[in-house]
């Protein structure tokens, strides 16, 4: 999973959400964590999925998903999501990662 922010509280607030909704709602947690605000970029492992938190710049020279162009891609505005009754968002992460084959 790619994702991008606009600032680096912003960039901080998304991996530290993602984080704690798989770790709280579904008791999973990353086997690795690389990367800190400043630099940018943070990314999450969690075997199956790896979640990479970028700045839009950084995102943009990186250009990760000219690297993996002929993965599946799924928009997230159009995955399924559901609302608990706190108000918080139920995690989109498919139960088992798509296969890709090289």
């Amino acid at each position: 999973m790619i994702c991008s922010a606009t600032s680096e509280p912003q960039l901080k607030a998304i991996a530290n959400e993602i984080e704690t909704r798989l770790r709280e709602d579904h008791a999973i947690r990353p086997v690795a964590i690389d990367g800190f605000p400043a630099s940018q970029w943070i990314v999450l492992d969690y075997l199956q999925v790896v979640v990479h938190v970028f700045h839009r710049d950084k995102r943009a020279f990186y250009s990760l998903e000219d690297l993996w162009g002929d993965a599946p891609r799924i928009d997230w505005e159009t995955a399924t999501t559901a609302h608990q009754p706190s108000g918080r968002l139920q995690s989109g992460f498919p139960r088992q990662a798509p296969k890709v084959h090289r």
